[in-house]
């Protein structure tokens, strides 16, 4: 009698089971953050950490070794990417995980994590720029060095007290001398420019030797080249993609912090850029559905969540809108990148990145995409450069603007600042 009844409520509960399955109620979204959580925030930076790490795993720990052209895959749709990608991946990386290095070495299990990449780093960058070793890489045959000789500049920009003070001489001159090396490339008249000033920025920090007209053409360029509320064009025209966050907002940033640093900045150029800084990320966080997808608008959508590189840096810098909470801004991001980072075929068999948005789709790949190109995708890890006892990794999570309109809840108004 007790079997039976013990049947009995097993199958009830099945078909309970399977009844709520087919109105939807049991299927949570497995990437959402969760709530109230207080401890939330500590969970997410542990996994973006892990994240992070096993991003750049396999293209730091082969460079250290002088085997990275040897060994990294290069899926590409045109034959030539091979002479670029070893720089994409190692200076694309390296920007993204640049702030999170500068927090140095401690004794915690992420600070020991870091001391880690910090060493691979650091050999990286000597074996990338050392003129007569195997990995030496390419700054300057064809137009692409230019780009990722930017991304190099910009990782030594984000991080010079664990990335340019601890090089010894030799390396140090290997590295001016190539990014000097990537003068010899004209940039064309689009966001390119930022590139150039980019580089030119990195040797006036740390050989005073930069070229103040590159980057006083590129700044009056941008402003020229504004459209308002918070986006710039790429060149004189408008394009509806996310080149403001891949390149155009965050350079900017990073360029007139070295001028300010210098004193050389007017305060309303300075002021302008991030003010704008400020609105284009307040529309980034916007942008976040509240499954944590986004617009697949526009070219280099292969670049997967670097797209989010401004809302990140905005982190970084506490330039956040006033409007958005910080633990809004975390759940979203969190949500974002582990959605696209678990979609299955976004990593091969040896862990290298795919050509893919969302998992492994060669198709959003243009001809420019190589396996090297992913690894822009570590831009949007730039908030793990604030600590872990920052107020942005406290408290529980909240939700996102999206999140909040899509469930029925009052939110304020949005409009254009410019």
């Amino acid at each position: 009698m007790v079997k039976l009844k013990d049947t009995q409520m097993k199958k009830n509960w099945s078909l309970t089971v399977a009844l709520f399955l087919m109105m939807g109620v049991a299927k949570p979204d497995a990437f959402a953050a969760r709530l109230p959580a207080p401890d939330a925030g500590q969970q997410q930076r542990k996994y973006l950490v892990q994240t992070l790490s096993k991003i750049a795993d396999p293209v730091l720990k082969v460079l250290s070794q002088n085997k990275l052209k040897e060994l990294m895959p290069v899926e590409a749709k045109t034959e030539g990417r091979k002479n670029y990608t070893y720089l994409e991946a190692f200076g694309r990386l390296l920007a993204g995980m640049a702030p999170w290095l500068e927090l140095g070495p401690d004794k915690t299990e992420e600070g020991l994590l870091r001391k880690k990449y910090i060493e691979l780093a650091r050999k990286g960058i000597h074996n990338a720029t050392d003129p007569e070793g195997p990995d030496f890489m390419n700054f300057n045959k064809g137009g692409q060095p230019l780009v990722d000789a930017a991304f190099f500049a910009q990782a030594l920009l984000r991080a010079p007290g664990q990335l340019w003070e601890p090089l010894d001489e030799k390396t140090r001159a290997n590295v001016i001398a190539a990014l000097k090396s990537s003068r010899a490339i004209i940039p064309s008249y689009s966001n390119w420019l930022m590139f150039s000033a980019t580089i030119e920025a990195a040797l006036l920090k740390f050989d005073n030797s930069g070229d103040r007209m590159r980057i006083d053409y590129a700044l009056k360029s941008h402003m020229l080249w504004y459209k308002g509320d918070g986006a710039y064009g790429d060149g004189p025209n408008f394009h509806w993609d996310y080149y403001n966050s891949f390149v155009i907002q965050p350079m900017l940033v990073d360029v007139c912090a070295v001028l300010a640093g210098r004193k050389s900045i007017d305060k309303r150029t300075f002021d302008l850029v991030n003010n704008r800084a400020n609105r284009y990320a307040e529309v980034q966080e916007r942008l976040i559905s509240p499954e944590g997808t986004y617009p697949p608008i526009g070219r280099s959508l292969a670049y997967r969540f670097g797209a989010f590189q401004s809302l990140a840096q905005a982190v970084l810098r506490k330039n956040l809108p006033k409007e958005l909470l910080p633990q809004q801004v975390r759940a979203a991001l969190y949500t974002l990148i582990r959605r696209q980072v678990e979609a299955p075929g976004t990593f091969d068999e040896a862990g290298w990145l795919r050509i893919g948005l969302y998992g492994y789709q060669p198709g959003v790949g243009e001809e420019y995409i190589s396996t090297g190109s992913l690894y822009l995708c570590s831009q949007a890890f730039l908030m793990l450069g604030l600590p872990a006892d920052d107020p942005f990794w406290k408290g529980p999570d909240a939700d996102w603007t999206a999140k909040k309109i899509w469930k029925g809840l009052d939110v304020t108004t949005d409009h254009a600042r410019e």
